[in-house]
């Protein structure tokens, strides 16, 4: 909940604007502005301030207790010009209120926050838990000093400054482990190949800055951060009414044996029968974590080294705590740590627990840039272009978005007609395990790159999709309002569809009365398609139906001019271009171009 404090009718002018707009986020405190402040800091996670910053200042000071927990605060002057993220940019989340807050009331976001400021990804807003010097890594980063990256395998994470550089292997150093009593100087059985056991003891200085990128437990000297990516599944099974402290103690000792770090648990696991097991249940709120569940049959069919008969006969699968973690962590997941019992005193075991990690999952975000003009590419594609350490895209689209990316991102483009290959670079970029953006114009699911990408793409990585504005909708909004009522959009490009495929098309939008967009409508060595379709639909419309020609739309050098069936002139379209044709309801309004919203709605509305 978001708090909103106004001390004058100026500020809470504005601070009802806010709450008007943010109806199920907001509460308005009113009464004395101390008691107000006071009041919501302690009951909500975000306060928005529409007073003097040194006022508010002065009123935060006496509560404040420390960064991780203190609501994110925003001050927004009485005038409403400015947005200022004041307490708690990261830990908080005030700089992405701020920017929403800006957003909202048309209001400039003031952030301050080093790393927000220089376009460096804070670490600490990576979702990732954490531990060791963050502080001191962010300034090295900052001050663009050396810091060496070590990573168990390569994660999904944002573009780092060119002052992170990987180290070695690759790899982060495995520490001395003693599980079962084994000889302390062993490495652990999850050392990545060519990475030496450290002879370095934990606490024991390392030149320059260190960010690590684990799931394992790793000595730690005071330079050094590791991030703790969501890399295990712990499979559960449990005896009915066994006791969150067996569980969460087996879970935990097994973690610990393992030399692995329980920040890294994504979820539990278990068969269905267990959903409702308080035990499974409260250990794994105990774990901050969700619980998977799956059904006995589906566990069955998982290969595992421990089957038993005590599952099967209470359950129905041999296995559970194995088959379960391995089932959750899906293609590539490897057994770390086989079915180990709890072992309570005085009692049989009543919980049993495996560890499985799952391969690393890249992340492809497919990204609509709208037809060309910078306000209409969307806060959600400039968030996804600023979240890749990959850039894949058509060099001219590159080059339109090149100031958005972050110090650091590595652009692969190429030129017109290698659309297939960029669908597999970015695939294949995913599955290396970036964080990658690929980008196209308009929506890039309509004549653009999500299909092909799609196509290319298991379901080994995650695929998000950014919508973007479409050439049709833009040369719409230009041309007025010729969608209002059912419409297709028909691409007259015969180079991947045949054009016996694309006639058909255009003939039943012809006869079904429907509003036409065509795309790539006329090149130079494509000039009599467009003709042709529009020779299609004069067949079932009169030669007055309007017509909108838009080239470039929504780009400063961008044109339009309304016409008709009977006089467009098809020389004057390229491939820049998009051609709408109305219904036999379309009409030219006052210059503009405007399809009624039904034909029962147009004849109440003359009545």
């Amino acid at each position: 909940m978001i708090g909103l404090i106004s001390a004058t009718a100026a500020g809470a002018s504005a601070r009802d604007r806010l709450a008007t707009a943010w109806p199920d986020r907001t509460r308005v405190y009113d009464g004395p502005v101390r008691e107000a402040i006071e009041r919501a800091f302690a009951e909500c996670d975000q306060l928005v301030c529409f007073l003097a910053t040194g006022a508010t200042v002065r009123l935060l000071a006496p509560l404040l207790a420390d960064k991780s927990t203190d609501p994110g605060v925003v001050c927004v002057d009485e005038a409403g010009r400015y947005a200022v993220s004041l307490l708690g940019g990261h830990a908080g989340g005030a700089n992405s209120l701020a920017t929403e807050v800006g957003s909202t009331l048309s209001a400039t976001p003031v952030i301050t926050t080093a790393t927000d400021a220089t376009g460096i990804p804070g670490l600490d807003t990576l979702g990732l838990p954490f531990e060791g010097a963050m502080a001191t890594v962010t300034r090295a980063m900052l001050d663009g000093a050396p810091v060496t990256l070590r990573a168990d395998a390569v994660w999904p994470l944002p573009p780092l400054p060119p002052n992170v550089t990987a180290g070695g292997a690759g790899g982060v150093p495995a520490p001395p482990t003693r599980p079962g009593g084994d000889d302390p100087t062993e490495p652990t059985a999850h050392a990545p190949l060519g990475v030496p056991t450290p002879s370095t003891p934990a606490g024991t200085v390392r030149p320059g800055a260190t960010l690590l990128v684990s799931d394992r437990v790793v000595p730690l000297g005071p330079a050094d951060v590791v991030l703790r990516p969501p890399s295990l599944v712990v499979g559960v099974g449990a005896s009915r009414g066994v006791g969150v402290d067996e569980v969460y103690g087996l879970v935990v000792d097994v973690l610990r044996d393992a030399g692995l770090s329980a920040l890294s648990v994504g979820e539990l696991a278990t068969v269905d029968a267990k959903a409702d097991e308080p035990g499974i249940v409260g250990a794994a709120a105990e774990l901050g974590v969700p619980v998977r569940t799956y059904p006995a049959d589906v566990l069955a069919s998982v290969d595992v080294p421990s089957p038993s008969d005590a599952p099967l006969a209470a359950v129905g699968t041999p296995s559970v705590a194995e088959a379960a973690a391995l089932a959750a962590a899906g293609r590539g997941g490897e057994l770390l740590v086989p079915k180990r019992k709890s072992s309570p005193q005085g009692r049989p075991a009543m919980a049993t627990c495996a560890v499985v990690r799952r391969a690393t999952r890249g992340r492809l975000a497919v990204v609509g840039l709208g037809p060309g003009a910078r306000d209409l590419v969307t806060p959600r594609a400039v968030a996804e272009l600023r979240r890749a350490s990959v850039l894949v895209g058509l060099d001219q689209y590159v080059d339109q978005i090149r100031d958005l990316l972050r110090p650091g991102t590595r652009v692969i483009e190429s030129g017109l007609g290698r659309e297939e290959e960029r669908a597999r670079t970015a695939v294949a970029e995913a599955r290396a395990g970036h964080a990658v953006a690929l980008i196209g114009s308009g929506d890039a699911g309509v004549y653009a790159m999500a299909s092909p990408a799609l196509a290319e793409a298991a379901d080994d990585i995650e695929v998000v999709g950014v919508p973007g504005v479409t050439a049709a909708l833009a040369a719409a909004a230009i041309l007025g309002a010729p969608l209002g009522h059912d419409h297709v959009s028909i691409s007259l490009s015969d180079l991947h569809t045949p054009w016996e495929v694309i006639e058909r098309r255009v003939r039943a939008a012809a006869e079904a009365d429907i509003v036409v967009t065509f795309y790539n409508p006329r090149s130079r060595g494509r000039d009599w398609q467009l003709p042709k379709a529009l020779a299609l639909l004069a067949e079932h419309r009169t030669g007055t139906t309007p017509v909108g020609v838009v080239r470039n739309a929504s780009r400063p050098d961008g044109t339009s001019h309304l016409t008709t069936l009977a006089r467009i002139d098809p020389t004057t379209v390229d491939m820049m271009t998009v051609v709408t044709v109305g219904n036999t309801a379309t009409r030219e309004i006052a210059g503009r171009m405007v399809t009624p919203r039904g034909y029962r709605w147009q004849s109440e509305g003359a009545r």
